[in-house]
Parts: structure tokens; sequence; C-alpha cells
């Protein structure tokens, strides 16, 4: 009886262990999630050192039209994957990085946005992610996406961090797409968006030098937000172009403000 009892605990106490200890690995890990009876692949970077016995800050990174695709891959090598890549110590987060497929939709306004948020919603609960610790960042399209994203749910995001994005309409050039307007049929729809948005903390990147996305799309919606009065910094790179997000991501004040945004208590 005593060996019996004694193999009982130890079983009980590797349980135990096992369930703090990151038996996932860590690193950027492949997975998969289904919208509409189809899979789609995604990547997810875990931190080292992660486990369950804590919740952890999540950023839901969305990609520029360079990463359209179904490989689950390509989406991870521009904008903050390298910058994850090069100082993972920067990052004690779980970073989600969702594939929009080359499908000739708007991106994130379309499948894409119920891809990234179905993502978002298996790594929160497969990882322990803190819902109150969410924040959203984009370049390019994806930067149009987060702006999307966070108009549709301003209650889900503690933080906004938007690289080149824009809200007007507006045509792709490296993909024949159109982008419509966040808000159709608004003469204005920077100061339509930011009525939504008040409340959240962003900050906006844009190189002046900008080609693809004119710099006056994120001076609009930065002037829009100060207008309200909301919580927003606007940072403009002088001589950048449309690349702006190495310079934004590479900034070690940058993957701080990711993750020290929180939502405040409901009352």
């Amino acid at each position: 009886m005593r060996i019996w009892h004694c193999a009982l605990c130890l079983a009980l106490a590797t349980l135990a262990h096992s369930a703090d200890a990151p038996s996932v690995g860590s690193g950027f890990l492949d997975r998969v999630v289904t919208v509409d009876g189809a899979e789609y692949r995604y990547q997810v970077f875990v931190p080292a050192g992660w486990s369950k016995s804590m919740g952890w800050p999540v950023i839901l990174a969305l990609h520029g039209a360079g990463g359209y695709g179904s490989d689950g891959v390509h989406q991870t090598k521009e904008g903050i994957g390298p910058a994850i890549r090069r100082h993972p110590e920067r990052f004690p987060a779980l970073v989600v990085f969702p594939q929009s497929p080359a499908n000739g939709t708007p991106g994130w306004q379309g499948i894409g946005g119920r891809i990234a948020l179905a993502a978002l919603d298996k790594t929160i609960e497969e990882f322990r992610g803190d819902e109150s610790r969410v924040t959203l960042t984009g370049l390019s399209i994806g930067g149009n996406g987060a702006w999307y994203l966070a108009y549709h749910q301003p209650s889900r995001f503690a933080g906004l961090l938007v690289v080149c994005g824009f809200v007007a309409e507006r045509k792709g050039t490296m993909y024949p797409i159109l982008y419509p307007s966040l808000v159709p049929g608004s003469a204005d729809p920077s100061a339509a968006v930011a009525q939504r948005l008040a409340r959240i903390p962003t900050w906006i990147f844009h190189g002046d030098a900008d080609r693809t996305v004119p710099v006056e799309h994120s001076r609009r919606m930065a002037a829009a937000l100060r207008a309200l009065g909301a919580p927003v910094q606007y940072t403009e790179l002088p001589g950048v172009d449309h690349d702006a997000w190495d310079s934004a991501y590479e900034r070690p004040d940058v993957a701080r403000w990711l993750l020290q945004q929180r939502l405040a208590p409901v009352k």
C-alpha cells in the first residue's frame, strides 16, 4: 500500500509540474484555424519561458500585400516578425500571425479579418492569452486591416499600432484590389473612424516619402484623433518610403509600448 501511495504522489507531482512546463515549445509555431469549413494556416510566436501559470499579453499582427498566400509562413517575413527574430527578448508575449488568402478580396476587410479573429481566439485559448492585454498592429494593407478590425470591435483591443495604413477607399498597387472606405458614404472617414477609436491608445507611423500610401492618410487620422483628445502618438519618418515598418518595429520603445497596454477594468 505504501509503495502504491508513493507512486500516486509521484504521478500527481509530475502532472502538476507538466501543467506549468512549456511543453508546446517556443519560437514560431505552425497552427491551423478553420473558418467556414476551410482550413487556414497561421503562426504563433511563443516566447521562451512560456507556461500556463500566468496570462500572457497578445499581439495580433496583420501583414501587408507581400504576405498574401496560403503557406502560413510568408506573412512573418516582414514587419514585426523579423524584429522578433532579431530581438526575441523584447517580446515576452504571444504574437499571432494570421495570413489572408490571395483570393482577390480586400484582405482584412474580407475573409482575412475573420481568419485573424479566429486565430486570435484560438491562440488565447491554447496559450492562455490575457484578453485584457490584446494589442493590434498592421502595416500597409495590414494597417488598413488594423483600423478596420478596431473600428468594428473597439472594445476588444487595448492598443493599436498602425504603420502606413489608410481608412479611405484605395486601390492596391501590388495587387489591383479595391479596398473600400471603412465608413462607406462618409465624407470624412478619418473623423468617423476616430469617433469609435477615441478611447484606444494608438500609435501611428508613416514615412513622409511614401510613394505607395501617401503620408496624408496617417496625418488625417492622427489629426482626427487629436481633435477628440484621444491618446494618440504620431511618428512621421523623414525621407522614409513605404517600408516604414522596418524602422518602426526595430524600436525597443515600440515593443515596450505594445506590452504596456491594458484594457481598463469594467466598472
